[in-house]
């Protein structure tokens, strides 16, 4: 993938957040939301919640932007915005800020009612893939006997 350099269109990218939001299956909350995010090969994947009377099972816009991420190629999220039905900015749920952590890095910025900030400042000291690795680098010998502890 390329590295996406140009500045963020914050306005265009916030409008594909809105065209998104109308799409929205928003029955039982009522509230609607969109998201936006721009690729580092320059694509803008889209995404928008999408309930189910089953409540816990329903899916955030922020799920259906990384699920077109990689059903459209793949990538890493540079820019993300995320807006209500109203079309206003709002902060993605914690659920989905580790979400969009896993896809776009500590670098990826989001907008949000205050300004433009990156994932690490809204997410500081986020667990992520390099937790992993670093944990499974220090315990690669317990998954070799099979997961059993060590003594002393």
């Amino acid at each position: 993938m390329t590295h996406h350099t140009a500045p963020v269109d914050w306005v265009a990218l916030t409008a594909a957040a809105r065209a998104a939001m109308s799409n929205a299956y928003a029955p039982y909350s009522c509230y609607p939301v969109g998201a936006a995010g721009l690729v580092d090969d320059g694509r803008v994947v889209v995404g928008c919640n999408v309930e189910n009377s089953a409540y816990g099972v329903g899916l955030c816009a922020e799920c259906g932007l990384v699920s077109s991420l990689h059903a459209t190629g793949g990538g890493q999220l540079v820019a993300v915005v995320c807006v209500d039905g109203d079309g206003n900015v709002v902060m993605p749920c914690g659920r989905c800020r580790q979400l969009l952590f896993e896809h776009g890095g500590p670098d990826m910025q989001i907008t949000l009612a205050s300004g433009v900030r990156t994932m690490h400042e809204i997410l500081p000291d986020a667990f992520g893939p390099s937790t992993l690795a670093a944990y499974g680098a220090t315990h690669a010998g317990d998954r070799d006997r099979g997961g059993e502890q060590r003594d002393g």
